[in-house]
């Protein structure tokens, strides 16, 4: 059977994002977190769109050229394939290449390639080529972000997403500029434009923008796309059997918790006030010293596994994190380390105390974190924050079986996230 939609995530974090936009449309889906085998497809015989979550967003273009086409491959039969990358593009030559990415699906999959990037549920705009990000009740450019423009891996100095592209890779970018969808040309200048590029950009402001993109690709029968979950609501949008807000497939009333773990690597400043907010109401906060962990990650994990036990045992909340706002310029990246050795903590603490709510914060915690878990799949739960929904870990242990996760990206959510996660509503 061909399914409608199958999609590989350059992580988790996003990954769980288009489980979201699946789920407000009525799709049923289903994200495996390793390659599915036939037995494993088997387990979920219903559905209509598939994704397998990556770290690509993390490696290196040599790491992509050796592991992401086997990955595509992986991928059941779709009408459509999604290469699914962060709204905020944030990715360079060395690493997370977007270029390096499209380069390899287009000699599996084809021509032409759409790239739609914005989200503007999220406060993503892409306006004549350029990247726009919301912080906090400000837009930016995204080359002057507050958060972005200092990400300490992959720094977004470039707002034009056609220059950014540029540096990552040889293939020819084509604009379908705004105030050509407002006319309601947008078929025409991408019929134009698949005649010499090889990647053909949206402007995207609003849902109708969205709508008009979705239109567009479904109507070309273009096979592989990149984008955002923007491209993922603009399908959405465009099929004509399903819109946001029609039907919730999997919907469940997750209801409240008495005890949430938070692990986090994420140095957002808006996740510090998420970190400091909860401390203020309770949760106990330990953090890891990042030397100590280089030194010897086995006994920085049972120090923190220890506290952090201790915390839950006496009936706290309980936040593990390793920073609480933007590093230096000098900072090393460790996130595969970082993020591996706190889902290692997660796991024993799960397996310790019974905890059935966690919440990763970070995408390369996100990413490598929840591998250390033993889920093989994830599906959606319930909506908590946009880009951030509470999903469902399917496994054979029976004490990750049922685990509720919510996998947050730096940005997202407000000052009191952890506790409406705990509660499991807003």
């Amino acid at each position: 059977m061909t399914l409608r939609y199958a999609f590989y995530g350059d992580d988790f974090t996003g990954s769980t994002d288009v489980l979201e936009q699946l789920a407000e449309g009525g799709v049923s889906a289903v994200l495996f977190l390793r390659t599915p085998d036939a037995a494993l497809l088997d387990r979920f015989p219903d559905v209509q769109a598939v994704g397998i979550a990556g770290d690509s967003r993390s490696r290196g273009p040599e790491w992509m050229d050796e592991h992401l086409a086997d990955a595509f491959r992986a991928l059941p039969a779709a009408d459509i394939i999604h290469y699914k990358i962060c709204s905020t593009f944030d990715s360079a030559p060395h690493t997370g290449s977007i270029g390096r990415a499209i380069e390899i699906g287009i000699r599996q999959f084809g021509q032409p390639v759409a790239l739609l990037v914005g989200a503007p549920y999220m406060g993503r705009y892409v306006v004549y080529g350029n990247l726009f990000a919301r912080a906090g009740e400000q837009v930016y450019r995204i080359d002057q972000h507050p958060t972005m423009s200092r990400h300490p891996v992959t720094p977004m100095d470039e707002a034009d997403l056609r220059l950014h592209l540029a540096a990552q890779t040889d293939a020819r970018v084509a604009l379908v500029p705004l105030d050509r969808i407002r006319a309601g040309q947008a078929g025409e200048v991408f019929d134009r434009a698949v005649e010499d590029a090889d990647i053909v950009l949206f402007d995207s402001v609003d849902q109708s923008d969205l709508e008009q993109a979705g239109q567009v690709l479904l109507s070309r029968n273009v096979h592989f796309m990149a984008g955002s979950s923007g491209l993922t609501r603009a399908l959405v949008l465009a099929w004509p059997d399903t819109e946001p807000g029609a039907g919730v497939a999997g919907a469940s009333d997750v209801g409240e918790v008495e005890q949430l773990l938070v692990v986090s690597g994420s140095c957002s400043p808006v996740t510090a006030q998420q970190i400091n907010r909860a401390a203020e109401r309770g949760f106990a906060v330990h953090e890891v010293d990042v030397p100590a962990l280089l030194a010897d990650a086995g006994a920085e994990a049972a120090r923190l596994r220890a506290a952090a036990q201790a915390a839950l045992e006496a009936g706290q909340s309980c936040v593990i994190c390793s920073a609480r706002g933007p590093l230096d310029n000098g900072h090393v990246p460790i996130g595969d380390k970082l993020g591996s050795v706190l889902g290692s903590v997660a796991h024993d603490l799960i397996q310790a105390t019974g905890l059935r709510r966690v919440m990763f914060a970070g995408g390369d915690t996100s990413s490598y974190g929840v591998c250390q878990l033993g889920a093989e799949a994830l599906t959606w739960a319930a909506p908590m924050e946009r880009g951030a929904p509470m999903v469902r870990a399917h496994a054979d242990d029976p004490a990750i079986d049922g685990l509720e996760m919510v996998l947050k990206g730096g940005q997202v959510g407000g000052e009191d996230f952890f506790e409406v996660v705990r509660r499991g509503h807003a």
